[in-house]
């Protein structure tokens, strides 16, 4: 039962990679500016008149409205007279991004639900862990840090939308995702009734780790030029894609360059994987995907940003990042010495 909980704890966080990357796409991220509400409701609001100042209307302590351009809190419950009156009301002061698209609200709605989600799924996960105690304590102690960072990453999420889609927050909210998959992962091979175990090289195995850290170094080089291309996008329209890669900085081309590095490393890895007959599967499964990264960077740059290629790109270096770390696990434990002075 341990090991169902942890599967479908894994599935609802790629769940919310997933949505993470669809409020990506569409610019979604101050689609609810406040948190954890969305506008002070649990269940967002679908039209502007909801957010609108009206006489004669109640409202609840903590609902929110948008009037001159500014973000209002209803400092308690009480009902409307004929005038606004400011004695009711609150400006929020976290931010001053005060602006309704329904579309964006809902597609960040969803990310949070898929978030809370999670967290339902990795606390369930944590309080079966403690029939692993007796077997491994590690087990269990994990599945609860595994319970911190998933909270961690929500007060993450909250201070994204405070700063207003800070760069730099949104690359450690986008790494500290990768961390709660590790550890998932890591539960999920350790927790086996019996582990298999591979013949592999200490080369190799440092090999994979070095595929394994390019990734990770190539994921932070992609949400910096995520950032610059929204940063295009406000200058010269969503509409105008052919522009956003028109004259990019220096990101891209650290990005672009990596992308080579990690295709021949990967590659390298594959053909060793054949010849030694190692036995690790989920190899091939790594070069597809690298591939597939590859093919998804280059429709977005020469194709002008097809439909969906820019939260499929994410969504498979998350994949990516997941497979290499399994097959990291995988490797650790070797029998086989003799092999480091024939290998790479």
């Amino acid at each position: 039962m341990y090991r169902k909980w942890v599967k479908i704890a894994l599935i609802a966080v790629y769940l919310v990679i997933i949505a993470g990357a669809m409020v990506r796409m569409t610019g979604s991220g101050m689609g609810c500016p406040d948190w954890p509400k969305c506008f002070g409701y649990y269940i967002p609001p679908t039209d502007i008149t909801e957010l609108e100042w009206q006489p004669q209307r109640s409202f609840k302590k903590g609902q929110v409205i948008i009037k001159d351009e500014t973000l209002q809190v209803a400092a308690k419950d009480f009902t409307t007279s004929e005038t606004f009156s400011e004695n009711n009301w609150n400006l929020y002061t976290k931010h001053d991004y005060a602006t309704f698209n329904v579309w964006h609200t809902w597609i960040e709605y969803i990310n949070r639900l898929f978030g809370a989600l999670s967290g339902l799924a990795v606390l369930i996960m944590a309080l079966f862990s403690f029939s692993q105690w007796k077997h491994s304590k590690r087990i269990t102690l994990l599945s609860w840090l595994s319970v911190f960072l998933l909270g961690f990453q929500a007060w993450l999420g909250a201070t994204v939308v405070y700063s207003v889609l800070s760069p730099i927050r949104i690359t450690i909210h986008m790494v500290m995702a990768l961390v709660i998959l590790a550890v998932l992962l890591y539960l999920l091979y350790y927790s086996q009734p019996k582990l298999r175990t591979f013949s592999i090289s200490i080369g190799y195995t440092n090999l994979l780790i070095f595929a394994l850290l390019l990734t990770i170094v190539q994921v932070v080089l992609g949400t910096q030029v995520r950032q610059f291309v929204d940063e295009q996008v406000d200058i010269v329209g969503y509409q105008a894609k052919s522009l956003w890669l028109d004259n990019p900085d220096l990101y891209f081309y650290a990005h672009r360059s990596f992308s080579i590095l990690i295709f021949l490393v990967n590659l390298a890895l594959w053909f060793f994987n054949k010849k030694h007959s190692y036995g690790l599967k989920k190899i091939n499964t790594v070069f597809f995907l690298v591939i597939l990264e590859a093919a998804t960077g280059i429709a977005m740059y020469y194709f002008d940003f097809p439909f969906l290629s820019q939260p499929l790109h994410l969504i498979i270096a998350s994949l990516l990042f997941g497979y290499q770390f399994y097959v990291v696990l995988q490797a650790w434990k070797r029998h086989r010495p003799d092999f480091i002075t024939r290998q790479v």
